[in-house]
């Protein structure tokens, strides 16, 4: 009988049984730590938290992808930004231009009136006017959407009381001269006035006066888009009789144009000088007002491509933002699945230990 001494044989069943059990905890362990990463996955959505946990192909797309998002939403934010104040200065040159429309077609009859109908349209005129000058410091939340490069501070620092101000007592004293000083020499005086940046005689803020260029918008391709108006300059179109009958400033010469309306006096209606001027008045009202439509004009166009192209990012961002989910996203109800799959596979490798631990050597015989 060769023979098999209890002590081999002993040492015989614990390398047989040993070995198997650590195999099944290793096994246990990664089931474990595959559970563990499908339950991150499941709670994140994400493949992984990190680059490393992607691999190579996904990594690089989303490395690839997630800057142009970034640089078109960040495109998005500052065209809806800028959209917002536009909107709210259309709708204050449609009411500036509403407004003047309704001085000028005051004028033409005003030689026949009385002089109570007279007074009536010179009072009218003077209350357009603070309400233009009120206008032109129109809000969008803090900022002033009139205010050119200095949008922080009121165009006009106190329209209210505008025939109050040096700009108006100044274009009043010229007016007051007409009949001595003649049409030509007052209406050189009030655009003297008009255009003035000079400290008490413009009505506009010194930060408007000083502050060189409009609001714009500098879009992806680097291409810079004038997005505003200031209250003292045109944007985009000139004004018919700049030199002569206009500042070049439509804001200026409706100002101009309501205040020296409003300085005449029912003595005046029909005096020396009066009829040339009131021509000469009312076509610099009605030239600024095509001006004023024209810049809006422009601007609405400017709003609308800019809207535009702020939609089409955001198709694209939706599209760039498919590939990433593509590419680092999980399938939920898949990973759902693989859970309850994977939990069953370590429910039966604990039990399976369990068994072992239990075993004892006549197990083995």
């Amino acid at each position: 009988m060769s023979g098999v001494s209890p002590t081999g044989t002993a040492g015989a069943i614990s390398g047989q049984s040993y070995g198997p059990m650590t195999q099944i905890i290793e096994n246990s362990g990664a089931t474990l730590a595959r559970l563990d990463r499908l339950t991150e996955q499941s709670s994140t959505g994400l493949i992984s938290q990190s680059y490393a946990g992607l691999g190579a192909g996904p990594a690089q797309t989303v490395l690839s992808v997630a800057p142009q998002i970034a640089t078109a939403n960040a495109q998005i934010a500052a065209i809806n930004a800028t959209t917002g104040p536009m909107t709210v200065r259309q709708d204050a040159l449609t009411a500036i231009s509403s407004l003047t429309t309704g001085i000028v077609s005051q004028l033409s009859g005003i030689s026949t009136l009385d002089s109570s109908g007279a007074a009536g349209v010179i009072a009218a005129t003077q209350a357009a006017l603070v309400q233009v000058a009120t206008l032109l410091d129109t809000q969008d939340g803090d900022v002033y959407v009139f205010g050119g490069q200095d949008s922080g501070e009121p165009p006009v620092p106190d329209p209210d009381n505008i025939a109050s101000s040096g700009f108006y007592s100044q274009i009043q004293s010229a007016v007051a001269g007409l009949a001595g000083n003649g049409a030509a020499a007052t209406t050189a005086s009030v655009l003297g006035v008009a255009g003035s940046n000079a400290a008490g005689t413009t009505p506009f803020s010194a930060g408007l006066t000083t502050a060189a260029g409009l609001p714009s918008l500098t879009l992806g391709d680097g291409q810079q888009v004038t997005t505003g108006i200031a209250a003292n300059s045109n944007a985009f179109v000139a004004t018919a009789g700049t030199g002569t009958t206009s500042t070049g400033s439509y804001m200026r010469d409706i100002l101009a144009g309501m205040a020296s309306i409003a300085s005449l006096t029912p003595a005046q209606i029909g005096g020396a000088g009066f009829q040339s001027f009131l021509q000469t008045t009312e076509s610099s009202l009605r030239n600024a007002n095509d001006s004023l439509n024209q810049d809006a004009g422009v601007l609405g166009n400017t709003q609308s491509a800019l809207t535009a192209q702020a939609s089409g990012l955001g198709s694209t961002v939706t599209a760039l933002t498919s590939q990433i989910s593509n590419a680092d996203s999980v399938d939920a109800a898949a990973t759902i699945s693989q859970i309850s799959s994977v939990q069953t596979a370590l429910q039966s490798s604990y039990q399976l230990i369990a068994g072992m631990k239990s075993m004892n050597l006549a197990n083995y015989l």
